[in-house]
């Protein structure tokens, strides 16, 4: 063969390996789009490389391209089982996807692997110091340093998986595994605090919300979650990082989670008590955080329009498909409530207020939008009368009567009726509520 039929031959090669580099370049400095087009170029030209299809499955992964990443997530783990990053990036790709079992698994092997290759990892390095060999040797401890955070990473990972499956126990332990890695792992921290918050253990979950806090875990979300232990320093409302994840993931599960498994009823009882008020038809209502649009049906009847108001974009799509509603807004409903041009003469916020402290703002706002005579109804859980609102170990705020009737006087309403019903179901256990039913002055 001559040297120039050699160095065509090679060429696809060194042109793939550049490929892949550049790959590497732009995926570590978050280019992630780049950096798939460069990885799908190189196994082009050279395929069926573990390297190249375990990268490309990565940048995928970060680009929530799901399915995509499986395929290369796939055909790498085929290649190489041992390959540690292309089996964690297929784990969260699978629980993405909704294959919770199948992730646990992936983490599972994970765990497994890891270790092994970590030690394997430091006994070559020493011998290569031992040889002189001290580039090879840094190369080996900086790849024993990038895989062993992922370690960490993989035990929080499978924590979470077994969250999502209700092993609780088990994904305490997960969680505590990887702290016992990298103690420094706030999200891990976060995560701890929330299972023993539901285990009833408060004092031990304030300390890890503590510990969230001081690793760089978000603040406001923690201290949040601090104050709903201590019962001490809670903030005005639930902060928007919890509500509007929590609702977006929880929007397909909702309603058959809420009725069939909680039982609630809130939606119903409030506008059947409208009924208890005088006969009337309502020219237009706004129904605050509105969700996937519970109250629309029932309200309907009694409304010529109804609109409604949401912080979570997925529960919105679902109230949409309802057919009731005339326009649906995406915001935070006290903003919405001082900016709208709309005006209203029934406003319903159905168990809404449970996720908001302070009152003032909104109150302010529903009698802005409401023309006199107006009805304002809504329901909340129940605080004791020494309290204006509490943040309970629920994550969910409670609310006073005694507060709820000064902020009425407060903002021109007339107290019209106040009912006291369940709300829902909580372990089994009917969740108490108070129905308030205002009229605008």
């Amino acid at each position: 063969m001559s040297d120039d039929s050699r160095h065509e031959a090679t060429d696809p090669f060194e042109r793939a390996k550049a490929l892949f580099f550049a790959g590497i370049g732009h995926f570590e400095a978050g280019r992630f789009d780049a950096a798939e087009q460069a990885f799908a170029e190189s196994l082009a030209l050279v395929p069926g490389r573990a390297s190249t299809l375990a990268n490309l499955g990565a940048a995928r992964t970060r680009l929530g391209r799901w399915r995509d990443a499986l395929d290369a997530l796939d055909q790498a783990v085929a290649l190489e089982p041992g390959d540690v990053d292309a089996e964690s990036h297929r784990g969260i790709a699978l629980a993405a996807l909704g294959r919770h079992a199948d992730a646990l698994a992936s983490h599972a092997r994970v765990l497994a692997i890891d270790p092994a290759r970590i030690a394997n990892r430091l006994r070559r390095a020493q011998a290569l110091v031992a040889l002189g060999r001290h580039a090879a040797a840094l190369d080996d401890l900086d790849e024993v340093l990038r895989r062993q955070p992922q370690h960490a990473d993989a035990h929080f990972q499978r924590g979470g998986l077994l969250q999502f499956l209700e092993r609780h126990d088990e994904a305490l332990a997960a969680y505590e595994q990887a702290l016992a890695c990298d103690p420094t792992l706030g999200a891990a921290w976060s995560q701890r605090g929330s299972i023993l918050r539901d285990m009833q253990r408060l004092d031990e979950a304030a300390v890890s919300f503590e510990q969230a806090i001081a690793n760089g875990a978000d603040p406001a979300l923690n201290r949040y979650f601090l104050a709903s232990v201590t019962g001490r320093g809670a903030p005005a409302t639930a902060p928007p990082a919890y509500v509007e994840p929590f609702f977006d993931e929880y929007a397909d599960a909702f309603e058959s989670h809420l009725l069939d498994g909680l039982h609630y009823e809130a939606h119903t009882t409030l506008v059947r008590g409208l009924h208890g008020l005088e006969a009337r038809r309502y020219r237009a209502a706004l129904d605050l955080g509105c969700g996937t649009g519970l109250c629309g049906p029932p309200v309907a009847p009694i409304a010529d329009a109804v609109d409604g108001v949401d912080l979570s974009r997925n529960m919105l799509e679902k109230a949409r498909r309802r057919g009731v509603y005339r326009h649906l807004v995406h915001a935070e409903i006290a903003e919405h409530l001082q900016r709208t041009d709309l005006r209203y003469d029934l406003v319903l916020a159905a168990d809404v207020f449970i996720y908001i402290g302070d009152l003032e703002a909104v109150f302010g706002g529903m009698r802005r939008v409401l023309d006199r005579g107006g009805i304002a109804c809504f329901s909340v859980e129940v605080a004791d009368d020494d309290r204006t609102f509490q943040l309970l170990p629920s994550l969910r705020y409670a609310h006073a009567e005694r507060y709820l009737r000064e902020l009425a006087a407060r903002h021109a309403f007339a107290a019209r009726q106040f009912l006291r019903r369940p709300l829902r179901e909580d372990q089994r256990r009917p969740v108490p509520g108070l129905f308030v039913y205002l009229e605008a002055t």
